[in-house]
Order: structure tokens, then sequence, then C-alpha cells
């Protein structure tokens, strides 16, 4: 039995796009270990879904610089010494290591000395996040070291995997050869939304409710002020309308305290934390889902999984005309509008709640768009480049016959 590796400096248990690449691993017959961090319940070693999971102790305090540092210093030295321990024992075929931060792929160099191939998957484009989150400037020292860090990962890694195709061409801009390059993008399992449990709806909305939904963490780059300021200006002309968050964040009393100044806080509904396995109950009673994401240097490069769930409940979305999304999604297939422009949202809002006929086709469109990038086409791509780096066909036959997989069209 092959062993495969996976490195990733968050919580595992919470981190879908791992858990993803993980399972679809386990039911192909391998064996797989997640070096993560600890989750709040505090087990050292557990098993979930077959996959055996090691953690360490340390809290995510986020802010300075100085503290990301720190963090990453710890969880790299932890993960260069254990992966290297169960090395010597499981004789893995592949490390797979999720940033951030680029630099945890040397992590596996004992590893790779040993025999093991190394991916390394971007989850994060590293230099555009800084300059995002800090307002750093293109050619400050701090990008310039950011990037040259960023060329040193993808260099010693045997492959890495990106985010989208628009990601993909950015690291080819910056000297990454196309072949070394798979794009797995962060589509939905669609195996979580199935019509009968998504069916039992609870705390079913009245029938005079227009219900715009929104589900995820709540931060200010994922613009929810925005969309609480343009159903400020769009409310008068939406008889009914409500906004749900479900969620929780830095930004849950900001944006209370916005829709009671705004008059709205009636309107504004805020559900608080939703267990993953209610999602789709969850998203069955809304009418449109809203992504008011902010667009900057590094958010136009966003494709939040977020937006695969609402298409694959048959649910229009009002989203932002980000770079990224925009790729993969015509006007014909979703609701854009301005980013960071209430005033364009709010007339998003008002023609998405006049027209229903539009918000079916928007859905229907959307669904035949998404088909060539869904989850089941992702995860046939990357059993495939396991296969190859292993040079060993997946225990179950991947490419021949395994239920639930398609080939790319």
């Amino acid at each position: 039995m092959k062993s495969i590796c996976f490195i990733v400096q968050s919580v595992y248990d919470f981190d879908p796009r791992v858990r993803r690449k993980a399972e679809t691993l386990v039911a192909e017959g391998y064996r797989v270990d997640v070096l993560s961090m600890r989750p709040s319940r505090g087990e050292k070693e557990y098993v979930l879904n077959g996959v055996n999971v090691r953690t360490v102790a340390l809290g995510k305090e986020r802010g300075s610089r100085l503290r990301y540092i720190f963090e990453y210093a710890v969880f790299f030295l932890w993960a260069f010494l254990r992966v290297s321990v169960q090395m010597a024992r499981r004789h893995y075929a592949i490390v797979d290591v999720n940033s951030l931060p680029d630099f945890l792929v040397f992590a596996a160099v004992l590893a790779k000395s040993m025999g093991a191939k190394v991916i390394l998957d971007l989850h994060e484009i590293t230099p555009e996040f800084y300059m995002s989150k800090y307002a750093i400037e293109p050619d400050s020292w701090t990008v310039r070291l950011l990037k040259y860090i960023e060329k040193l990962s993808v260099d010693f890694a045997n492959h890495v995997i990106t985010i989208n195709e628009p990601a993909e061409d950015l690291f080819h801009s910056r000297g990454l050869a196309r072949e070394k390059m798979t794009v797995i993008m962060n589509t939905a399992d669609e195996s979580r939304f199935g019509a009968e449990e998504a069916g039992r709806a609870t705390n079913a909305k009245r029938a005079d409710k227009f219900v715009m939904m929104y589900h995820g963490t709540l931060t200010r780059i994922y613009g929810l002020d925005i969309a609480v300021e343009a159903l400020a200006l769009a409310h008068d002309k939406m008889p009914g309308a409500e906004f749900w968050i479900l969620g929780s964040g830095s930004e849950k009393d900001i944006l209370a305290a916005l829709a009671e100044a705004r008059g709205i806080a009636s309107k504004v509904k805020l559900l608080g934390q939703v267990a993953p396995s209610e999602i789709p109950k969850w998203l069955s009673q809304c009418d449109v889902g809203l992504l008011p994401i902010r667009r900057d240097v590094f958010l136009d490069f966003a494709f939040p999984n977020k937006l695969p769930e609402f298409i694959i409940m048959g649910k229009a979305v009002i989203v932002s005309r980000l770079k990224a999304i925009r790729h993969y999604f015509s006007e014909e297939a979703l609701s854009y509008f301005e980013p960071n422009d209430p005033a364009d949202l709010a007339r998003q809002m008002i023609r998405m709640y006049r027209d229903a006929q539009l918000r079916r086709s928007l859905a229907s469109e959307a669904k035949a768009q998404y088909a060539p990038i869904r989850w089941n086409i992702m995860k046939g791509r990357y059993s495939r480049l396991i296969e190859d780096m292993t040079g060993v066909p997946l225990p179950h036959g991947i490419n021949q016959s395994t239920p639930g997989v398609e080939s790319e069209p």
C-alpha cells in the first residue's frame, strides 16, 4: 500500500480543499497521513474518514507580521521533524505540502532526499496576499523577498498545484513552466449537496420573504458591509427582502451596528456559525446567493468555494466582477456588479428581486458553465497526477471505471 503525507498549517477538519484531496486518496486505497494544527477539542492524534491526523498545539493569533513569522517558524520546525521521522517508517511516495507559507515545502527536504516526490499546493498567491493584507507596494523589498521565496519553493517542488487558470497564468509569467503545474480548483463536493438532504430545510422562510444569503467567515475582505449598504439603498423597492448572514468572524458586531445605523436591522439576520453538514439545508431556503467580495491585487484571483455551493443548489448568484470568477462564468450565468460599489450592487439586488425568470435562467446557465470544473473533474485530475508521479496505477483504476469520477471534456 502506497503512503501519502499531507502537510497543512491549519486545522485539517476545517480545510475542505485538503480534506477533499486526502479522502480521494483514501478511497483509492492509499494510506494517508496529515500533519496539521490541533483542533479546539485538543486531540493530538485521530482518524477522520480514514485519514490519520497528527497535530501540534499552536494557537492562531493573527495580526502582526511578527506573529505570522513566529507561527510559521514553529509549525515548520515541527513539520520538518515529524515528516522526517515518519518517512523512515512510512516510506511516503508523495508529500503534498499546502501553503501558506510557501517555504513550508522545505519541511519535506529530508523526505525528498529519501525518495518522496513533493507537491506544493499554492492555496494562496503569497506576494499578492501580503500586498492586500498589509497595503504593501508591489516594488517593496518585502514583496521582492516573497517572490524570491516563492521561486525557491516552486523550484524545489516536483510539481505545483494552482487554484485556477488566471493564477496559473500569473505563476507562468514569473517563470514557472506550465508543464510543472496542474490546476485543481476550489469546487465543492457534490455528494454533500444531495437533493433529499438539502430539501429538509430548517426554519423555513415565509413565502412573502425574498432571502439573499451569504455563508462563510465574516471578515472585511468579503465585503459584507458593502452588501448591507446596498440593501439600505434598495430595501424600499424590495418589500420582504432580507439578507441572511451565516458564519462568525471579526466583522459580526460591525455589521450589526451598520445595519442598525442604516435602519435595516430587522432585514439583516446575523445567524451565527452553522455546521458544514447543515449548509445545504440553509442554502435551500434562499432565493439568491450573495458574494460581495472586495477587489484588490489579491482578491481579483479569488474563486470562493461558496460560489459552487450556490450553483450546485440551483441558486442564482450576485457576485463581484472579479478576474478569476469572470474567467469561468459569463454575464449570462452570474449577476455581476462592480466590486466595492454599493449602488451597483443595489441595482442588481432590485433586478434579481423583480425577475424570477431571470433568476432561473442564471441558475441554469451557471450549472452548465460549472460542469467542466466540478469536483468530480478536479478529483479525477488530482488522482491522475498522483498516478503519474508515483508511476503506479491507482489501486481502483481511477482512469478506467471508478464510480463518480468522470473524464474531462
